[in-house]
């Protein structure tokens, strides 16, 4: 907790300086504000360019005083400065850089709109360009925040999973399980797709994405109808590293360390209108050990109590590897076309070593047991995407067809060994063999129409549809002893197939205008109807599940205040509809003494989000508040219960609801050209009640969640950077008990060389932690569990970069677009139970 402390004391200081700021500000309101602002657009399309560094100097010794870095509308605002003669830099790579007139600030001028600056494309080598400043590396938007994953070095070698626990308002767990604010119910996109990796399991298809694939990470936390109504939490987007370049060019990037290594081949080659990118990687974990204890008080109908003990080591090895091809096209000024291919796999093997379990009645001794349990996970993916897009003479006036067909097959057994009652020898095996397959096909159609002469008014509207087929053909065996020929156990409820189609036609319309010059309102429309069928393949008849029809609004409204402050309210409905991992009857009974098993009957969950949020700048400072409140009905919530030899038995039901109020504070410190620091905090006060009477299965819980980050950036001579990074989450509350809380943190130190052509360094994550160990609760009428998870988290690693070739840039003219999909509430395990990993 010391982690957390630490970082409650952070945000706390951040708030201080911020009331001392805006106090010191009040008290010296006579005195003017200086500011330049500006607008940077491409010269020939007059389309803006984000992003760019913006650099202020003095006019006389040419010494950088003050910068910014463009908004994606290619607004800038530089504060920071007193009275002088100055001029405006700026620089972007691609582009020459462009040098205002001498500029005169005074207190009888404290203010200028410099207008619109007109950058010319640079088609000169990549190493050649210097972009003068520092850009951000977290970036406040009317709608998203968006961390610039490209900017952080500490995260070579790793994986989106080690990106995600940066971004401000995320959380994730040590299992890579994904929440925004408190929910982990939330959308995840790919360059703007969801192809079915995701669809299966997010913490796992996010391990298969590279940290040095990874331009940004950007949270929506209140998306507009134009989105998938799934995702009660969100929208998190995943935009990987993308280029509009001419030339061929090979990247080679790769790390090695005690834990885990990767290596990692990008090529692309770009002729005239087409181009081909051609991506490998693969990453291997090892010596990744750990160990848990499990303490369960479990009571009887007739009162008796037993107490059941276990504990096991545990170990994991894993390697991951993910192949696309890419292809695009100018067929000519406004029309375009993309698609690609992508292939990936995955393979997870964890065992649990001795796993030893003793049950105690009236603290008499029972039995002792001892097993060994192995779990393979293994699943491969390929994704097939066809986008066309036409653009028209009238600026953001578009219109594109996407489609989408994403197969994800995977396979999850597991062995469990049981020895005699001297633990010698191997007496029985029990073997669970769990094929699964999700397949989707989408298609769906945009168009962006701008109203009037202007940009200030939009009209968006479209329609999707989405078919979808997920599989489960589970099967049970028994053998006995170590080498008996396993026998399928024949029992539909324990073997057999189930088959579940799922089809979502939606339609949306939204709005957007500026209006009374600082205001900004985005309202929006979408209609979804799901049709559902499901079967077993020895039922005898149909799984009867009604279709549904659901109408989604959502309303963002925003104000610009003076100094570039906003100040933004938001309300969307969204919806959660089950999928596979709470939906798979297969029984899930790794360790014989908790089992779970999914429901094929399940609804989707409803949640209002209600959100207001104060953007401030102050000197070199970014400050963010926000606070919301999420109502979830509906709420997909396990049910636990004791079956007979005193088994605890997991499975899922729409009951109760969510209540969620929340707080983050989020700030950003550029206290140097050099030096940067950035850190938050995130509370919500949870209240969680599943609506039964009965008090036998009666729960309900609430209480804080607090979470926080920090991270540190420095520029060293010589083109050495050091960075450091630390994030830490408090006891999360659950229904029916909590989850505990846990730090990490990591030190990286980077070098370029060859005109940064290349990069080496070195890394360090968790270097005094040996053992991390989580404590989770879990209470019920009839069940009292403890348990304590052990991870051995320290790693040290050399990072390697180097790209080879020589490109050019060629300036962008479209943005793609592409398919969208969320359909699924995210939990539990690929078989439809509570995580098992570490039990």
């Amino acid at each position: 907790m010391k982690i957390l402390n630490q970082l409650l004391f952070t945000g706390l200081l951040i708030f201080g300086i911020s009331l001392q700021s805006s106090f010191a500000q009040t008290e010296g309101a006579e005195k003017p504000i200086f500011k330049i602002s500006g607008k940077i657009t491409e010269k020939g399309s007059e389309d803006p360019i984000p992003y760019a560094a913006v650099a202020l100097l003095e006019a006389e010794s040419g010494k950088s005083i003050a910068g910014a870095v463009a908004d994606f509308e290619g607004e800038f605002i530089i504060t920071n400065f007193g009275s002088g003669k100055y001029q405006v830099v700026v620089s972007l790579m691609g582009y020459e850089s462009f040098n205002t007139p001498v500029l005169t600030i005074s207190d009888s001028n404290p203010s200028i709109n410099i207008g619109t600056l007109s950058l010319t494309s640079d088609a000169v080598a990549l190493q050649e360009v210097t972009v003068m400043g520092q850009r951000d590396l977290i970036e406040e938007k009317v709608d998203r925040t968006i961390y610039n994953a490209e900017n952080d070095k500490t995260l070579l070698g790793g994986d989106a999973t080690d990106v995600m626990r940066r971004v401000p308002m995320l959380s994730v767990d040590m299992d890579g399980n994904v929440s925004m604010r408190g929910s982990s119910n939330i959308l995840v996109l790919i360059n703007g797709k969801q192809s079915a990796i995701v669809a299966t399991n997010v913490s796992e298809a996010l391990k298969q994405i590279p940290a040095e694939e990874i331009k940004a990470i950007e949270v929506i936390t209140s998306p507009s109808a134009k989105y998938d109504a799934e995702g009660t939490g969100g929208v998190i987007n995943i935009v990987t590293k993308k280029n509009n370049l001419q030339g061929a060019t090979l990247n080679i990037n790769s790390s090695a360390g005690i834990r885990g290594s990767n290596l990692g081949l990008n090529a692309s080659l770009k002729q005239g209108k087409m181009g081909w990118t051609l991506g490998g990687f693969g990453r291997s974990g090892y010596n990744i050990l750990g160990f848990f204890e499990n303490n369960q008080l479990v009571t009887n109908a007739d009162g008796s109590t037993l107490n059941i003990i276990q504990n096991a080591d545990t170990r994991s090895n894993m390697l991951f590897g993910r192949y696309n091809l890419g292809w695009d096209y100018d067929i000519d000024k406004y029309n375009f076309l993309t698609a690609s291919v992508s292939f990936g796999v995955r393979n997870m093997r964890n065992n649990q070593d001795d796993l030893f379990t003793e049950t105690f009645a009236e603290e008499v001794l029972v039995s002792s047991l001892l097993r060994d349990v192995n779990v393979n996970n293994l699943s491969n993916n390929v994704d097939v995407n066809f986008n066309y897009t036409k653009t028209y003479e009238k600026p953001m006036k578009e219109f594109s067809i996407s489609s989408l067909y994403s197969q994800n097959n995977q396979t999850n057994d597991f062995i469990n060994s049981l020895y005699n009652g001297t633990f010698d020898d191997i007496v029985s095996r029990i073997k669970n063999n769990n094929l699964g397959r999700n397949q989707e096909f989408t298609v769906q159609l945009d168009y962006v129409l701008p109203i009037g002469s202007g940009k200030d008014k939009i009209l968006e509207y479209g329609a999707k549809n989405i078919l979808r087929r997920a599989q489960s053909d589970f099967s049970y065996f028994e053998a006995e002893g170590a080498d008996g020929e396993f026998v399928e156990v024949d029992n539909p409820t324990l073997s057999n197939e189930f088959n579940y189609d799922q089809n979502v036609t939606a339609a949306y319309t939204s709005y957007t205008t500026n209006f009374l010059k600082n205001y900004s309102l985005k309202a929006g429309l979408r209609y979804e109807y799901t049709s559902i069928n499901a079967d077993f393949k020895t039922a005898e008849s149909e799984t009867e599940i009604p279709s549904y029809g659901l109408f989604v609004p959502s309303l963002n409204l925003s104000r610009k205040l003076a100094n570039g402050n906003m100040l933004k309210a938001a309300y969307n409905r969204r919806v959660q509809r089950p999928f596979l991992n709470f939906l798979n009857p297969n029984v899930n009974a790794a360790n014989p003494q908790q089992i779970s098993q999914g429901n094929p009957l399940l609804d989707p969950e409803l949640t209002d989000n209600y959100e207001l949020a104060y953007s401030t700048f102050t000197k070199g400072m970014t400050l963010n508040f926000t606070t919301y409140f999420r109502n979830t009905t509906g709420s997909i919530q396990p049910v636990r219960t004791v079956l007979e030899d005193d088994i605890i038995f997991t499975t899922y039901e729409n009951i109760g609801y969510e209540k969620a109020y929340g707080v983050s504070i989020f700030s950003n410190i550029n206290l140097s050209g050099k030096f940067s620091l950035n850190g938050s905090i995130d509370t919500y006060y949870a209240r969680l009640n599943n609506g039964l009477e009965d008090p036998l299965y009666a729960a309900s819980n609430e209480g804080f969640v607090v979470s926080g980050r920090l991270f540190a950036n420095y520029s060293l001579p010589k083109n050495w950077q050091l960075q450091a990074f630390g994030f830490a989450r408090g006891r999360q509350v659950q229904l029916q008990g909590f989850g505990g809380g846990f730090g990490m943190y990591s030190l990286n130190i980077n070098k370029q060389f060859n005109e940064r052509r290349g990069s080496i360094g070195f890394g360090a994550e968790n270097f005094f932690t040996s053992v991390f160990t989580i404590k989770n609760e879990l209470q019920t009428p009839t069940i009292m569990q403890q348990s304590t998870i052990g991870m051995r988290n320290m790693n040290f690693k050399i990072n390697f970069n180097y790209r080879i070739g020589k490109l050019s840039m060629e300036p962008s003219r479209r943005k793609k677009r592409g398919v969208t999909n969320d359909d699924i509430k995210e939990g539990g395990d690929s078989n439809g139970g509570a995580n098992m990993n570490n039990n």
